[in-house]
């Protein structure tokens, strides 16, 4: 068996340049280097390893590929990174059940779901900041990615209901006066 030297060998770093330049050569603006960390969970290891490679291209690193819930929390704790990209159905534990604790333990979090089925809520129900369809494309990756990122909307707080009935002066005549 002869081995190859390392200038015969196909480079990895050169395929995924090239399909940098595909993405940028169809239109597509690659974002700029924002040094966001991110932890992937997903069951499928092809899935995450995609996932992994897609979120190199948009120029961040990511910190750990998990496949259950439960390991995405634990990687949660020892990472704590920019944004978690999460399986939305995963067996023993699924994503919107770990979403939700990593919420419950830091509000601050950053979630994205990613579901091959029609999520059944909304993203805000979930508490991600999104829930991206499968298969997921570059592009949609990207602004979900720098979407997290942004500062989280302050819930509304409750309409406060003032009585703007006008005041009128007090008749001592009337019971309701003499009771006081």
């Amino acid at each position: 068996m002869r081995l190859l030297r390392a200038h015969e060998r196909p480079s990895v770093l050169r395929a995924k340049f090239q399909n940098l330049l595909l993405f940028s050569a169809a239109g597509m603006k690659t974002s700029q280097w924002k040094g966001m960390r991110v932890l992937i969970a997903d069951d499928q290891k092809s899935v995450g390893t995609s996932l992994a490679e897609m979120v190199g291209l948009c120029h961040h690193q990511v910190v750990e590929v998990v496949s259950t819930g439960m390991e995405a929390i634990q990687a949660y704790d020892r990472h704590r990174p920019d944004v978690v990209l999460m399986d939305y159905r995963m067996p023993k534990l699924n994503g919107i059940t770990a979403c939700r604790y990593i919420l419950a333990k830091d509000p601050n979090a950053r979630v994205i779901l990613i579901s091959g089925w029609s999520a059944p809520i909304e993203p805000e129900a979930s508490g991600a900041t999104a829930i991206l369809a499968k298969p997921v494309a570059l592009p949609m990756l990207d602004a979900a990615l720098s979407a997290a990122m942004q500062p989280k909307k302050q819930k509304e707080p409750e309409p406060i209901i003032v009585d703007a009935t006008p005041l009128r002066e007090v008749d001592p005549t009337e019971p309701e006066a003499m009771s006081d």
